[in-house]
Formats: C-alpha cells, structure tokens, sequence
C-alpha cells in the first residue's frame, strides 16, 4: 500500500508513463488495484498517469473510481461511456486521452500482477516498440487455453509476428505505435495485432497469472468465439480463402465420386443400397455453402459497418483531463 505521508509523483503535461485499464463491473478488485498500482509506480520514480475507462459497468465501479481519482487527483483519470462499448474500445479510448511516452495497459481483474508493469518498461526501453505478455503459468480452465492456442497460432501467421500470447492485455507499448493505431479509424479491431503491424522490433516475457479471486469472467465461450472471429476477418482474408480451397477440393472429389458412380453404372447397374451415402454426401456440400455463405456475410457485415462510421464509443463522464 503506498505510504500516504509521501506525496505520489505529479504528472507533468507529459508524463512518462501512462497505465490504460479498462473497467467493466469490477468493483470487488478495484480498492487492491488502485493500492497496488499506485504503490507500483510510485516505485519507478518516474512522472505517471493512470486512465481507467469504465466501459459502461452496472455495479458501484463508476463510484469507486471517483473517489480513487478524488484522493490522487494529479495521477488518477477516469473516462465513464455512455454504455457498454467492448474492452477494445475501451483501451482506444485510453490511448486517444493518454500523453505518455511509454503506455501500458492491463486488465482490471487482477489475473495480471500491475508488480509486473516495470518489467515491460524496461524490456521496452531495450529499443523494443511493443513488448507483450505471455502468461507462463495460466490459470484459466481448459476451454479458455485450448481456443487462445488456435488464435495465438493463427494470429502469428497472419501479422507476421510469432507471440505465444496475444490475448495477454498486460502490454507496453511506445508512443509512435500508439499514435499510429489512433490514426486507424475502423469500427472494431485487435490492438495486439494492429500494434505488431506498426513495430518495428516486438518482445515477449513472461508474467505472473493468477485464479480470478473476485467478479466474473466477462468473456464466456460464446463471446470468446465471437471475438476470435472478428480477430481473423479483421486481419485476414484467410478464413475465406480456406473455404474456397475447401470448396474446390470438395467439387473435385464430387466430380470423381460421379464419374465413378456413372462408370460403375455402365458394368454393374443402378443401385439403391448407396443413396444414404449420397445423402451423406449432400449435407457436407450444404454444410459446406452454409459455412461460406457465413463467412461473406461476416466480411459484408464489417464492411456495413465500416461504412455507417459511428463513433467507436460515446463518453458519458470524465475525471481529470479534457473530454477526447
């Protein structure tokens, strides 16, 4: 807990470092966050910020937050949207109202020790443009680790850039990249992966993952895979090229499959035993349609989307600072 006879360090107009939080419902972590995160950084010895963007919470957050930015009003901001936006938008949020040279963003649960936030600023000041966290010892259920592996795997295909964990949200980041990814005006997009795009060096360390004590997870199985389909129509035309290959691969095996069945005819004859393989068959060719027909629609929808250009978020309240 920071000693509160000691007088925290006063953010200049620029501070070195600025913490980016998203807060969705977290009331239960919020009091030990703010004493660790305060004490963590005012151990670095450099000027700091922390911008912690409520994302529309239904609980007491919103409260909590006021008062955490009434005690260390010179450190402490917070943004309050209008409704809930997404953990994504809510980093953009932070990282469009953030001045630091050096930003780090972390999740408000506590699954991600802030003890380990100096350790990605130093790997940072190495010459490194993004550095990222691999959770070593991940506490999560099996149903979470298995998908993350498939979006790590193909992630690192599709950026270019192999990290074991890009579903880490305990990252630093320099200020050029940030500022490039505010330059990015699309609706929805996976900053781990759009800030690989504007580094040009990327590490990864290991950090601490703890069990979630309090609250609930805000990511079911639904939402993950939601979310891990958006990642790669987002960044890649890849889902769709695999149906197209699937769908030609398919076709000629049809095509051969008929040509047998028509040969077979000619010095067998017709046979009824073998229509449910037909039928077998017809599914995988419908299953097959509906799949790219979902596929199309995804990208149509992301392009629908990108058109209206509605705002990312809507900021309802802020603490400390101007409203961006």
């Amino acid at each position: 807990m920071p000693d509160q006879t000691a007088p925290l360090k006063l953010a200049s107009p620029a501070p070195y470092l600025s913490v980016i939080i998203p807060v969705y419902n977290e009331e239960e972590n919020l009091a030990e966050l703010g004493e660790r995160l305060l004490a963590v950084l005012t151990a670095t010895g450099c000027t700091f910020e922390v911008i912690l963007v409520d994302d529309g919470s239904t609980d007491r957050s919103w409260q909590l937050l006021t008062q955490l930015h009434e005690k260390y009003p010179e450190n402490v901001r917070a943004l309050q949207f209008h409704r809930n936006f997404g953990q994504h938008q809510a980093i953009f949020a932070g990282f469009r109202a953030a001045r630091g040279q050096v930003m780090v963003t972390l999740d408000a649960d506590l699954q991600n020790p802030p003890e380990d936030i100096p350790r990605l600023v130093a790997k940072l000041e190495e010459g490194f443009d993004t550095v990222g966290g691999w959770r070593e010892n991940r506490q999560d259920s099996v149903f979470r680790k298995f998908p993350s592996f498939l979006v790590n795997q193909i992630m690192s295909r599709v950026t270019g850039v192999k990290l074991r964990d890009y579903g880490c949200m305990l990252r630093a980041y320099r200020r050029e990249v940030v500022d490039s990814i505010n330059q990015c005006q699309e609706s929805s997009s996976f900053i781990p992966a759009l800030a690989n795009l504007f580094s040009r060096r990327v590490a990864e360390i290991p950090v601490g993952h703890a069990e979630r004590e309090r609250g609930k997870s805000k990511y079911g199985l639904l939402k993950l895979l939601r979310l891990n389909v958006d990642f790669m129509t987002g960044f890649s035309n890849l889902p769709i090229h695999l149906v197209g290959v699937m769908g030609l691969t398919i076709a000629l095996l049809g095509l051969g499959f008929g040509l047998f069945l028509f040969i077979r005819r000619l010095f067998v004859g017709p046979e009824v035993e073998g229509v449910f393989t037909l039928f077998a068959i017809l599914f995988v060719f419908v299953g097959l349609n509906t799949l790219g027909l979902a596929l199309v629609g995804e990208y149509v929808g992301r392009i629908y989307r990108e058109v209206r250009q509605r705002p990312r978020y809507v900021i309802r309240q802020t603490l400390g600072g101007s409203k961006q």
